[in-house]
């Protein structure tokens, strides 16, 4: 549980999280841009956090009457613009005020932390020079931003070409070790096209995440599918396993890129990632849960995971292609299931947050 110690006018939160980030490399990111719920985290040591439409329709269902008046205001101000401009903007003013939270953090740790991700538009997976130019729109709106990209083949592309820009990248819809690493040697080849022409790279603080849990989720579906059976828990290691293989070849390598753990589903996507140079970002709830946990803070980054456990996850195709180096093509990235079922997700959720601003500028006047 929760211990709070006064000492001068700062409270110390002893929790398990704020414990790992005080005596460990590995540090917290907030799966979220809501600012009462990025306080609390802050409160337990986090030092990024991250925002999407999908995030801000979640706000906007929390804090709607907070934001209906500033909807209203955008609608004014932009005569012509569509729900989408507006939903758009929407965005990234909760992004900036998030953003504002966490730039005292980001002075302090000279860039690497203290940072708030923002997603590029979903829709514009294919498209590579759409997604840096909104790249470049996003990385303008506070010193402190860091934007996610979807490692998608036309992903890949941009964020070779964003880092390349001075842009640091947060690598999201990721699943499996090719992605991670296609991810790592795209950054690479930026930052050596930097370095080249002589710009600084020391300010860009790239990481790429993979989404343990929706690998997971996925290998269950598949699993339910072909009538396979398999031991009770054995596919909450399949997240864990490749997390674990990425992270053991970028160390090997020397990749300028930090792996980010996203997409929870149990204490483990967290807990066996302890003591990595690596960044947790669970979403609030997660949060709370880990800090009642009463789990040790102790390094397992480093624990492999038991081989009879792999040798049976190998049993199934997708869990193969995520975690043998050369099992997924680049071509292959936009159709591996994971990646359809999240990018459809978040596509999904623009279009939700559209509604919401729907209801702002459009409102129904059945309802009175």
């Amino acid at each position: 549980m929760t211990e709070t110690i006064m000492d001068d006018k700062r409270v110390e939160h002893k929790s398990p999280l704020h414990e790992m980030t005080r005596t460990t490399p590995t540090v917290l990111w907030n799966d979220s841009a809501s600012q009462e719920e990025l306080s609390y985290s802050i409160e337990h040591g986090a030092v990024g956090a991250t925002c999407n439409p999908v995030i801000v329709g979640t706000v906007l269902k929390e804090e709607f009457d907070a934001w209906k008046g500033r909807i209203a205001e955008l609608a004014r101000e932009m005569p012509t613009a569509t729900e989408d401009e507006i939903a758009w903007k929407i965005v990234e003013e909760i992004s900036v005020k998030a953003a504002a939270l966490l730039e005292p953090i980001y002075h302090e740790h000279n860039g690497k932390n203290g940072r708030l991700s923002i997603q590029t538009d979903p829709r514009r997976y294919r498209d590579a020079a759409a997604i840096v130019e909104q790249a470049l729109r996003f990385e303008a709106l506070a010193p402190n931003v860091i934007v996610k990209i979807p490692v998608t083949a036309a992903g890949i592309e941009a964020i070779e070409e964003a880092t390349y820009h001075g842009v640091s990248i947060n690598a999201t819809v990721s699943f499996s070790l090719p992605q991670a690493l296609e991810v790592a040697e795209a950054v690479e080849r930026g930052l050596e096209r930097r370095e080249r022409e002589g710009k600084e790279v020391a300010s860009i603080a790239p990481v790429c995440t993979i989404m343990v849990g929706r690998l997971d989720d996925w290998l269950k579906v598949a699993a339910d599918l072909s009538g396979a059976t398999v031991d009770p828990g054995i596919f909450e290691w399949a997240g864990v396993a490749v997390f674990k293989k990425a992270y053991a070849l970028y160390r090997e390598r020397g990749y300028r890129i930090r792996l980010l753990s996203a997409a929870f589903r149990n204490h483990m996507h967290w807990s066996e990632f302890i003591g990595g140079d690596v960044v947790i970002s669970p979403p609030h709830k997660w949060q709370v849960r880990f800090n009642d946990s009463g789990i040790k803070i102790v390094s397992r980054i480093d624990n492999p995971v038991d081989p009879e456990i792999v040798s049976e996850l190998m049993r199934f195709e997708d869990f193969r292609r995520a975690y043998d180096e050369d099992g997924l093509s680049g071509e292959e990235f936009d159709t591996f299931p994971p990646s359809l079922r999240t990018l459809r997700g978040f596509i999904a959720g623009c279009y939700e947050l559209n509604a919401q601003i729907r209801q702002v500028m459009l409102p129904d006047p059945d309802k009175g």
